[in-house]
């Protein structure tokens, strides 16, 4: 069963609206009981940092989040916020995050002409590290967000790109994944990637 965890936060009806186009059924609920029967979760995530950890708690859903994670290492792929959730916590925020990463998420320096948020269409560069795969090598997929992030061991970062600096696009971490852009409003590259979620 693939699950896209529903906390209030997250844009999930068209992430599930995309898994369905490239064959894939999922449910989208915040249901403790049925996420315990996941093969895959989709942790999806629009808004702040704070609001979305408290919204995880106020749900019950940490402690079934961390089981499925961390004891029974179903792969997981968190979505914009949800990739910072994935962190240790965020400048944006006070609240601890979920801590399967060692990153932080950090405000985009105030640079001349630099636009935050960033917002918009930008080119991913694969690291070599990793399983997932871009289509191709000029996959493109959109951005919106305010606040990015580094892994502190880089052999977790699969795609930088960059915005005034450089960015890590997608990481991973064993069985945690997580991609900064939404793969939802990335058309063909955004279906590619999921599918190379679901393959695996």
């Amino acid at each position: 069963m693939i699950v896209i965890v529903d906390y209030g936060v997250g844009n999930s009806r068209s992430i599930k609206n995309m898994l369905k186009r490239i064959g894939t059924d999922s449910v989208i609920t915040q249901d403790v009981a049925v996420i315990e029967q996941a093969q895959k979760l989709l942790l999806p995530g629009v808004g702040a940092f704070d609001p979305a950890m408290q919204a995880i708690h106020e749900r019950g859903l940490h402690s079934v989040l961390q089981h499925k994670v961390v004891t029974e290492k179903v792969p997981v792929l968190g979505i914009c916020l949800g990739m910072q959730l994935l962190g240790l916590g965020s400048e944006e925020g006070e609240l601890p995050g979920l801590g399967w990463i060692d990153m932080r998420a950090r405000k985009f320096p105030a640079m001349e002409g630099l636009k935050v948020p960033h917002m918009g269409w930008n080119r991913v560069f694969p690291t070599g590290n990793g399983n997932l795969h871009c289509p191709d090598d000029e996959s493109r997929f959109y951005f919106v967000h305010s606040y990015y992030m580094k892994t502190e061991d880089r052999l977790h970062s699969v795609m930088t790109a960059r915005h005034g600096i450089e960015f890590d696009a997608v990481v991973q971490c064993g069985n945690v994944y997580g991609a900064q852009f939404h793969p939802e409003k990335s058309h063909r590259f955004g279906m590619g990637l999921l599918e190379s979620f679901m393959r695996l």
